[in-house]
């Protein structure tokens, strides 16, 4: 062993005890899940002609239609610098129709076309099929969303 050898390069496998095991991070263990779980929407939403951000827009458009691009974004977490696009993407794709609120002219009313009411049709093959490649129960999945929304309101409140 040469004097450069750190003590990371060393030592044994981390400890279940060790504060910055990478094993051990809570930050780690979602960006992982994060990205493996959306990695797994792609292929499903692939013949709908939507990413998984798209995707989202028109669940929240599906639950309640229209909406300002104000209350989407709040509904979703982006910024409007981040939905502007994505919406402007679903608009060219002929799902939704951007237009100025006739009692707020500052608002922008974004609705669902026939087009974009017609897909949540084909949109409810979705959720199944993402269940069968997680291999998880909808009982786990139900509870594993319970607990990460705890996590998102943790955040909130300490932000």
């Amino acid at each position: 062993m040469t004097e450069l050898t750190t003590r990371s390069e060393t030592a044994g496998p981390a400890t279940s005890d060790d504060l910055l095991a990478l094993e051990n991070q809570v930050c780690f263990a979602l960006a992982v899940a994060a990205r493996g779980v959306i990695g797994l929407y792609r292929p499903i939403l692939e013949p709908l002609g939507l990413t998984h951000p798209q995707y989202l827009v028109m669940l929240a458009l599906w639950q309640r239609n229209p909406r300002t691009v104000r209350d989407l974004g709040e509904a979703l977490q982006l910024e409007p610098a981040t939905l502007s696009p994505l919406l402007k993407r679903l608009e060219a794709q002929g799902y939704v129709t951007r237009h100025r609120n006739a009692r707020d002219e500052r608002a922008l009313d974004v609705a669902l076309t026939d087009e974009g009411r017609a897909l949540r049709e084909r949109a409810l093959d979705i959720p199944p099929q993402v269940v069968d490649r997680l291999g998880m129960s909808l009982d786990e999945l139900g509870v594993l969303r319970d607990h990460l929304t705890e996590v998102i309101d943790a955040v909130r409140a300490g932000a």
